[in-house]
């Protein structure tokens, strides 16, 4: 059963395309999550297709209807500004809709500190409606950064190197979300920051799974609604790193970062990783905006196996399998309260 995209624009030429909305039939079973895409203008479609596809993968018979929201206060100019303006709706019209969870997504951010952020109180506002409205809602990466911020007070650690690359993860819970999935699994990071796991776990968050060197993969904080939060992107395709990667190593070989970027690790073959590294100290002693045309034409030819993406799928179908569940569950608690009002036992 494909996931559907719920809009009633048109894709402009070019753009990639998905199966638009069908009428719901009103079967219990169709969940309607929201998707508040934070990404930059440059990711915003990348990520778009990311969700989409590993939903998709996940649904199986449940049909999936997926809406797309942006946060007040995120800048956007040209063309992300015109994609959002043509399938985007605000988040401040989510206060008025029914929807069965949210996925939130992170981005780079603009302040050191996350509450510094102008689109925070927005993003606080989405949190907060979610807590008391959605059955679960998923938080990734700096979204989970934030969230935990502002329900906790728990702040992130910034780490001396950028934790990038596909980390082992070993299961630590045998929570549901982890039904059907290895002890041990392979998860791609792409951040500097982390969270203290002493602070979640005295704060009433249960870790699910956890890299030895890393530190906190995929957790989770149970209330009215199941907050899941990832710091890894069980959701991103094979190139997903390696773009990052290109865009990193430009940005020093233009002289808008200071450090060239690490390498993602256990990620390229051993053959790629030796002439990266080849172009990297080459660009360390002399930097030249030549050399990116180098790595472009090294990155162009190469192709990665994506070893996550199996128990990614499953953790996004136990995922949607929750929901559903506890979707049934409202229903019949209202149904008996219906009964009992009526004087029907």
């Amino acid at each position: 059963m494909p996931v559907y995209l719920e809009s009633n624009r048109p894709r402009r030429p070019g753009q990639p395309t998905w199966p638009g909305a069908k009428p719901r039939a009103g079967d219990q079973a169709s969940i309607a999550i929201g998707l508040v895409n934070n990404m930059p203008d440059a990711a915003l479609e990348a990520t778009e297709h990311h969700f989409l596809s590993l939903l998709d993968a996940a649904s199986g018979g449940i049909p999936v209807h997926l809406s797309l929201y942006a946060l007040p206060g995120i800048p956007r100019t040209g063309a992300g500004g015109r994609h959002i303006e043509d399938f985007y709706s605000s988040t401040e019209v989510l206060w008025d809709r029914q929807l069965d969870a949210l996925i939130v997504t992170g981005r780079e951010p603009l302040t050191p500190n996350l509450n510094d952020e102008p689109y925070w109180d927005s993003f606080t506002r989405v949190l907060d409606w979610a807590r008391e409205n959605t059955h679960s809602t998923v938080w990734s990466c700096l979204a989970a950064h934030a969230a935990v911020l502002h329900m906790d007070g728990i702040g992130r650690i910034k780490s001396s190197v950028k934790h990038s690359g596909i980390f082992e993860c070993t299961r630590l819970l045998d929570h549901p979300l982890m039904a059907g999935t290895p002890a041990t699994a392979r998860v791609p990071h792409s951040r500097w920051n982390g969270l203290p796991e002493e602070e979640l776990t005295a704060r009433g968050y249960s870790v699910l799974t956890r890299a030895a060197d890393t530190g906190v993969d995929t957790f989770v904080k149970q209330e009215k609604s199941l907050f899941v939060f990832f710091q890894g992107h069980p959701e991103y395709e094979s190139n997903t790193l390696m773009l990052e990667y290109r865009r990193d190593a430009g940005r020093y070989l233009r002289g808008e970062a200071s450090a060239y970027p690490s390498l993602p690790r256990a990620y390229f073959d051993p053959a790629t990783v030796e002439a990266l590294l080849a172009i990297e100290g080459r660009a360390v002693s002399n930097p030249s905006k030549k050399l990116l045309g180098e790595v472009l034409t090294l990155l162009r030819a190469r192709e990665v196996e994506n070893t996550w993406h199996s128990t990614a799928a499953s953790i996004y179908r136990n995922w949607l399998e929750y929901i559903c569940a506890q979707k049934d569950a409202a229903v019949y608690s209202r149904s008996r309260e219906t009964d009992s009002g009526s004087g029907l036992t």
